[in-house]
């Protein structure tokens, strides 16, 4: 990735400022200022959708309605509108989930999109809806499954009983499809996969639960300083590749709430310093987002999180889509993280930890299982030398 920052256009700066985490009196000032520019209306459009946005461009334009063309404004209305009816189906799903699983006496926890949107933002409509992440135990997985496929969902991905086993301790999610769509449902026991060397405490953070409101019900999400920590990761693993995780983590920080030496420590013993360092940079350089002191203090500076932040920064603003399967991304990965001996371990579990990937590609009996771990290298040997 190259360190130079390109020029943005009208339309990102437009965008930046919309979802910037500055005065709303100097907001306005700001959009006001960028709206005197011609507009590509549809680019703006396209980059608020790609970066999740889109009901955050429209708050922030509403009060300037005046100085945006009719049919825009009237398409950008339209977009929020239906992100709403969106957002309450998907509320009314997580609520029959809730209920059926809590039925059966199983704990499940959204923790992004609606459970986000309550805790950052106040308002399930002003973050776009995807699907339901809901974090489980991991032993609880096989009566889950058996337990929502009864309310209409179907695994995404048809696993063997042996595969399941290893899918288990590899992996970290399991998606099912509901009569809304694909990959409507997702329920994950860990964070991130098992090569990303990151191993978070799942039985704590099931205990720092706390209670929040979706729509009405009470339903249990992480602790404010859990979320700080799980969205950094989820947003490095996916290279801050849109916009409206930056804007998690800026309302995130202005949260007193926030238990920033608990952070640190916790950082420290997942090796994630860096990770956060870098989040924080890109919040604050993209939208404003004020770095707080206490994180300064226990998140200390470091010059690779600088310079990485740089290289970041201008990938989020190219519009380009980053190869996650390409070397680049693995040494970035590896560049991440500030201690050898996480860097090391990362690389050991992405080359010997196989997946559904390797299962797909060669059948093979289940005493014959650790024969993957071949497969798993032959193929990521393939990938590498070809990208």
């Amino acid at each position: 990735m190259s360190g130079i920052l390109p020029t943005l256009g009208p339309e990102w700066s437009l965008l930046t400022v919309a979802c910037s985490s500055i005065p709303n009196a100097e907001k306005l000032t700001r959009l006001q200022h960028v709206l005197q520019q011609p507009i590509d209306w549809q680019n703006l459009f396209a980059l608020a959708e790609r970066h999740g946005v889109q009901p955050l461009l429209y708050q922030a334009l509403l009060p300037l309605a005046s100085a945006v063309p009719p049919a825009e404004m009237r398409a950008l209305q339209l977009a929020y509108q239906a992100n709403l009816h969106k957002a309450m189906r998907l509320a009314g799903e997580l609520i029959r989930l809730d209920q059926r699983l809590s039925a059966l006496g199983l704990e499940a926890m959204p923790y992004k999109g609606l459970a986000a949107a309550e805790v950052l933002y106040g308002d399930i409509a002003l973050r776009q809806s995807g699907d339901i992440d809901l974090l489980i135990h991991r032993e609880d997985l096989p009566r889950i499954r058996d337990a929502v496929r009864e309310l209409g969902y179907i695994p995404h991905t048809i696993l063997s009983a042996a595969e399941e086993r290893e899918y288990l301790k590899s992996g970290y999610e399991y998606s099912f499809d509901g009569t809304a769509g694909p990959n409507l449902l997702e329920v994950q026991w860990a964070i991130q996969p098992r090569f990303y060397a990151i191993d978070f405490d799942m039985a704590g953070l099931f205990r720092r639960a706390v209670t929040i409101n979706v729509t009405g019900r009470p339903v249990k999400t992480p602790s404010d300083s859990d979320l700080f920590l799980l969205f950094s990761v989820h947003a490095a693993k996916h290279v801050w590749g849109r916009l409206i995780w930056l804007c998690d983590i800026a309302r995130l920080m202005t949260l007193p709430s926030l238990d920033w030496p608990w952070i640190g420590s916790q950082a420290r013993d997942l090796g994630i310093v860096r990770i956060l360092r870098v989040t924080m940079l890109l919040a604050n350089r993209l939208l404003g987002a004020p770095i707080p002191d206490a994180a300064e203090e226990n998140l200390p500076a470091d010059r690779g999180a600088a310079e990485l932040a740089t290289e970041i920064q201008a990938y989020i603003v190219s519009e380009t889509e980053f190869n996650i399967e390409s070397l680049s991304y693995f040494r970035l990965m590896m560049r991440l993280r500030e201690r050898a001996a996480d860097q090391r371990r990362f690389l050991r579990r992405l080359v010997l930890t196989p997946g559904p990937s390797e299962w797909k590609a060669v059948r093979l009996p289940q005493p014959l299982f650790p024969l993957y771990r071949l497969i798993r290298l032959s193929r990521l040997a393939a990938r590498l030398v070809g990208g």
